[in-house]
């Protein structure tokens, strides 16, 4: 989201800078290309150190910004702990994109970072949320409640969008006949994401739906991850099941879907994945994680997490409809993308909340 925000600042108005606490990274590289300088700290993972903390500094006092914009956990607490090195008093924002119903389920030194940030939570100006749950879950671990502002996430709408081609290009990749149905989850392997319950739920609807295929993108999501092929092939699904890895090319698998999953058990503020599906016009099967409920409304169905029989009865329940009916639920996720949550509206929405800051007027130039 970082990127697509400033990738549609005005930047006549907004003149930015990019500090990453570690490498530049593939992020850092892809900001570079906007013509947006990026400054790498080079700290290591869970470690600051001396050095990485006095080039934090000094990097932050060279750029002497107008305002400071951290973003995460432990680049806000990099954010505030700069101010006081700073010639004059400048506003400084929190971006916090997580939900968090238990710390048990963070790494200690995230959990350690969740707590003090808790603590320091009336020194930033303001604490940006991209999902009210989120919100809501960080002020009962103590996160101050005056200073939030929730900002949901934007979406590129003309890149994704229904496409008749993209349906027929993943059938013939995937060497599928062009009627074939396929339901997919696209999200990078880690525990929150749950990939296991899509998987078991792939089998139960199996037994209703034997013709139905499954499709599973994102990093370490491949036919190299033995945990994610054993389980496949101990529920005897391997013939139907599509992992691909990393790909590029996000909007034309999205929109080559009969229906999209979110199948995550915790941690989601706002998933990307599902705004970009209901953007190509693609109904989508969300477990009640984050803001996943709120994002789809009316347009999808909301199963409870971990619970791989009622993710099975909810595509089912889309998969039995008349096709033009399902068709019918994908406009209407489409029209509901694009009068909430398009990038425009959102990019303005940190416009004028910078602005607001800075000058008290949406309208006055940065300089």
């Amino acid at each position: 989201m970082l990127y697509k925000l400033l990738s549609g600042m005005d930047p006549k108005k907004f003149k930015s800078d990019v500090v990453c606490l570690m490498d530049i990274g593939p992020m850092g590289k892809k900001i570079l290309e906007l013509g947006i300088p990026v400054h790498a700290v080079g700290m290591r993972l869970g470690r600051p150190d001396p050095i990485s903390i006095w080039r934090l500094i000094r990097i932050v006092k060279k750029l002497r910004p107008n305002l400071i914009q951290g973003w995460m956990y432990h680049g806000n607490l990099a954010a505030q702990f700069t101010k006081p090195f700073l010639p004059k008093p400048i506003p400084v924002l929190w971006n916090i994109r997580h939900s968090v119903n238990d710390l048990n389920n963070e790494k200690k030194t995230t959990a350690w970072v969740i707590r003090l940030c808790a603590r320091l939570s009336k020194k930033p100006d303001k604490i940006l949320y991209n999902s009210q749950v989120g919100a809501d879950q960080h002020e009962v671990l103590g996160y101050a409640p005056e200073k939030r502002i929730v900002i949901a996430n934007g979406f590129d709408t003309e890149l994704f969008s229904p496409s008749k081609e993209a349906r027929i290009q993943i059938r013939e990749e995937l060497g599928l006949p062009p009627s074939s149905i396929i339901i997919g989850q696209i999200g990078r392997y880690h525990e929150m994401k749950d990939h296991p319950n899509f998987i078991h739920a792939a089998g139960h609807l199996s037994k209703s739906h034997p013709d139905v295929h499954f499709l599973m993108a994102g990093k370490n999501v491949d036919t190299n991850n033995r945990k994610l092929m054993d389980l496949i092939q101990d529920l005897k699904l391997a013939p139907k099941f599509h992992l691909l890895g990393e790909r590029k090319d996000m909007n034309v698998l999205v929109a080559g879907l009969d229906i999209a999953s979110s199948s995550s058990s915790f941690g989601e503020g706002f998933p990307n994945v599902i705004g970009e599906a209901m953007a190509c016009g693609i109904p989508c099967v969300v477990t009640e994680v984050g803001d996943s409920p709120f994002i789809i409304g009316k347009t999808g169905i909301v199963v409870p997490p971990r619970s791989y029989k009622a993710m099975a009865c909810a595509w089912k329940d889309l998969l039995d409809m008349e096709p033009e009916a399902r068709r019918d639920l994908g406009k209407q996720a489409r029209e509901m993308t694009i009068n909430r949550f398009s990038l425009g509206s959102i990019v303005s929405q940190y416009e004028s909340l910078y602005s607001d800051l800075l000058f008290n007027s949406p309208n006055k130039p940065f300089g």
